[in-house]
């Protein structure tokens, strides 16, 4: 039986990489991949960019009303088997997503492969990830450092380069002066404080 995969990690620890390699390891043995990104992410429209800059063609850019599960059995039935269904920006899929992308795994047995953050700049769960940490067979995390050395677990965001603790969830690195920022749960306490003005007991 294939498996449904949740590959999560803070910012810059190298999902969009992982992802593109494990797509040309399955296109170097002759087998089809097809690769997911929920339309939320708008960075790179119809694209997946790495931070190290490579970039790859999406396949299906997933409405949020989109069925992925009846929508990958269509591609079969017209264009032949998908052996990998690979999703970058995981954590914007929605629940019912999740559980459509469970089933394919089970009743269709195509594995899929999702690259994702765990939380958001505010260390709450998005939709999307908290699904697949129920219903993944199988959890890894992609590990990156803060700048300080320690294991980066959360995600600091960052406006005109200056920490911010407030704000809707989800914002596109790139857009309207937001960047993000890979911190050790030290780090993120210690600029929480500070922007605060609060001391965090």
């Amino acid at each position: 039986m294939a498996k449904l995969y949740f590959r999560y990690g803070a910012m810059n620890s190298g999902k969009t990489t992982a992802l593109i390699q494990v797509s040309h390891n399955y296109h170097e043995r002759g087998m089809k991949t097809l690769i997911i990104k929920p339309v939320i992410d708008s960075k790179g429209d119809a694209t997946i960019i790495s931070r190290l800059k490579i970039a790859r063609k999406v396949d299906i850019i997933a409405q949020k009303k989109d069925d992925l599960f009846n929508i990958i059995k269509c591609v079969q039935k017209d264009k032949g088997p998908v052996h990998c269904v690979l999703i970058d920006e995981a954590q914007f899929l929605t629940r019912n997503q999740v559980n459509q992308l469970f089933r394919l795994a089970v009743i269709q047995d195509i594995p899929v492969i999702c690259y994702g953050l765990r939380t958001d700049f505010l260390l709450k769960g998005f939709e999307g990830s908290s699904e697949l940490l129920l219903l993944a067979h199988s959890i890894e995390e992609l590990k990156t450092i803060c700048k300080c050395g320690r294991k980066a677990i959360a995600n600091g965001r960052k406006i005109d380069n200056v920490f911010v603790f407030q704000g809707d969830q989800v914002a596109i690195e790139g857009k309207d002066n937001v960047k993000y920022e890979s911190l050790c749960a030290q780090c993120y306490y210690q600029y929480l404080q500070k922007e605060s003005g609060h001391k965090i007991n």
